[in-house]
């Protein structure tokens, strides 16, 4: 499958491991998805076990552990569809998840995510210079693992992500057994009003700055003054009502307006990201179609490595003929309900819909994951995007005023649309991480991206069952019959109170226009610091460092800011691309231990059904104090030690000499 003269890349073996490294980091994703609302990226830690388990045979590539690494993270991205779509279940449509009818959203969408990504990977990855800082440590990972950069070197580089993995392993593990807090900040007052600040004890999270940048940290910073420094304050002022704890007021008027205003900043930043990259997404189209001409005329030989995408003729047919699926399913899920009485015209609109959201999601998501990484990409957001778009929709056609038993058929119905929308969100989010590894490593982008739609087959029989499982023993918070065990599924929850807000008549508007004004102003304030050459203020990042919690963007701040400090330092150095590309692998294991920890906890807890199974102690009074300290410390040794090793062999050898 590989070709003859070109590298075993594509094989039987590598797509073997990719859907056993499918059903593990899957079932993982979905169960953390639906317990604490997060999800962790999977290239990484499937890229370090691919090369574990292929060092066994004979004729392994670095192309080779790049397939299987695709394979694995397109599938386990794809289980964020749990942010939409057990929000049937909670709204009582579902009962369960039918598992053919499942199977068919999430492969559909994830199908049109991989084909939006092909052209976009000519306009977002080999044209554009964002960082797309987990597509890069993986393949830091894949180069370090085959041996790429000569013998010291590679060593150095083999101790670097290995020192940074086990540091950023060991802190989870104490946090876990409750001898060092997760967090630190809390709920405090500002004049009548609150507001909060915490920032999360994670080295994933500070690796993950390193690699992003100054620029995406600066303009987080400005989105958590936006928010957390007047919004919270401010909406907040009136004070907290009898009976209600000040920590509750805040967390909630957070949750439940200040969470929706940032999602109107990055719907607006997100619009206009659109209409920066339409011009790179014509050229990379027009490229692609010159490119399928080059290959008919004188075959693959006649195009460089880097244009052998899926042929774009493939490509739009593809996206065309999902429409008829789609048509279909949603047909048959409208059937006998409200949406009956105009079904044709209500399926034309929603095929449109789909078709026109999924360019300009993927499009957004693409560039959101190459700005700050899968993983801290605010997708949710997105989603509640599409969960507005499709319900104003439906609001058009049917109007308000419906009964409860129609407009709860409306509410189902713009889900199931939004799990679609979504499926092509998660998928563009992960799959030009993905692409750009590719590029780093040599890969075929055709191969790739046909492992890429493995990946979304094999996620989509996976998921639906899993999600059966979890529904049947602990069912979801708000659903009819939930327990006390039930799991909260906070996104799925927060998008079917959008669609119920907006087909019912109680979402406050107001809140996503004022958002969407505060991103119409960075916009501006961003493109005058271009123009006068004195950096920038990328509005999506201000929109992330609204919406997110701090836990998340403080700690990817820190890294930003070390990050620059070190690179500063680094470019002062004799040899300052080896002091850079040290700096890289030292931050990617950073991220390589906290995700491979996370994969070994996920299985712990669902194997105990006890989120507490590692805990050691019920409380540590000390854990916040020790955490800081022991957290610090770990930060301040890992870049002494990554500074030392980016010396040349000289160089320490005169230190050591001299002490």
């Amino acid at each position: 499958m590989s070709g003859s003269g070109s590298p075993r890349e594509l094989t039987l073996r590598g797509i073997v491991l990719g859907a056993v490294l499918t059903v593990v980091f899957t079932a993982a994703n979905v169960y953390l998805g639906l317990r604490i609302g997060l999800t962790f990226a999977t290239s990484i830690p499937a890229a370090v076990i691919s090369m574990a388990v292929l060092r066994a045979f004979s004729g392994t590539t670095i192309q080779e552990n790049n397939i299987v690494q695709t394979i694995a993270s397109s599938a386990g991205t794809l289980s964020a569809i749990v942010f939409v779509l057990p929000g049937l279940v909670m709204v009582g449509w579902w009962t369960g998840f039918p598992y053919w009818e499942s199977v068919a959203v999430i492969a559909v969408g994830g199908l049109l995510g991989v084909m939006y990504s092909v052209p976009l990977r000519r306009a977002l990855v080999t044209g554009s210079d964002l960082p797309y800082p987990e597509g890069v440590a993986a393949a830091e990972v894949l180069k370090v693992g085959a041996g790429v950069g000569g013998a010291d070197e590679n060593r150095r580089g083999l101790v670097a992500v290995a020192v940074g993995g086990l540091l950023s392993a060991f802190y989870p593990l104490l946090a876990k057994m409750k001898l060092a807090a997760e967090e630190i900040g809390g709920v405090f007052k500002v004049g009548s009003g609150g507001s909060m600040l915490f920032g999360g004890l994670s080295l994933a999270l500070v690796g993950v700055g390193h690699l992003v940048g100054l620029a995406v940290g600066v303009a987080m910073l400005a989105g958590i003054l936006i928010s957390f420094g007047y919004l919270l304050p401010h909406l907040t002022a009136a004070g907290a009502p009898e009976g209600i704890s000040l920590e509750d007021l805040v967390t909630t008027v957070f949750r439940q307006q200040v969470r929706f205003i940032g999602a109107g900043t990055i719907g607006i930043a997100a619009i206009w990201t659109l209409l920066r990259v339409i011009g790179p997404i014509v050229r990379g189209i027009a490229a692609a179609i010159s490119a399928n001409r080059a290959r008919k005329d004188g075959g693959l030989a006649a195009l460089a490595l880097t244009e052998r995408d899926i042929p774009i003729g493939i490509v739009g047919g593809t996206i065309l003929l999902s429409m008829l699926p789609i048509g279909l399913l949603l047909a048959d899920f409208a059937a006998g309900g409200p949406l009956a009485a105009s079904l044709g015209l209500t399926l034309l609109a929603t095929v449109v819909y789909v078709l026109i959201a999924g360019i300009m999601i993927a499009s957004v998501c693409g560039y959101m994951a190459g700005l700050i990484g899968a993983s801290n990409s605010p997708i949710s957001g997105v989603g509640i995007l599409a969960a507005l778009g499709i319900s104003v929709l439906l609001l058009v056609f049917f109007g308000k005023g419906a009964s409860t038993a129609d407009t709860k058929a409306l509410v189902a119905f713009a889900l199931f649309v939004t799990a679609i929308v979504f499926g092509v969100a998660t998928i563009s989010n992960d799959n030009l991480q993905d692409l750009k590894t590719g590029q780093l490593v040599g890969a075929t982008p055709w191969r790739q991206q046909v492992a890429l739609i493995l990946g979304v087959l094999f996620g989509a029989l996976v998921i639906p069952p899993i999600l059966d499982l979890l529904n049947s023993t602990f069912g979801f918070q708000g659903a009819p019959g939930a327990g006390d065990q039930a799991l909260s599924a906070p996104q799925a929850s927060l998008i079917s109170a959008i669609a119920q807000g907006v087909l019912g008549g109680s979402l406050d508007w107001s809140l996503i226009g004022l958002g969407a004004a505060i991103g119409a102003a960075v916009i501006v304030v961003d493109e005058l610091l271009k123009r006068t050459k004195r950096g920038a203020l990328p509005p999506l990042a201000v929109g992330m460092g609204m919406y997110l919690p701090t836990q998340v963007t403080s700690t990817v701040i820190l890294g930003t800011v070390l990050g620059h400090l070190y690179n500063r330092w680094a470019a002062r150095q004799n040899a300052p691309e080896l002091a850079e590309r040290m700096g890289v692998l030292t931050a990617t294991g950073l991220i390589v231990g906290d995700s491979l920890f996370n994969i070994v906890f996920a299985g712990i807890v669902a194997g105990t059904d006890n989120p507490e199974a590692l805990a050691v102690v019920a409380d540590f009074s000390g854990s916040v104090t020790a955490g800081t300290a022991i957290f610090v410390a770990i930060v301040v040794w890992a870049y002494y030690r990554m500074r030392r090793d980016s010396l040349p062999r000289q160089t320490l050898m005169r230190e050591s000499g001299s002490q």
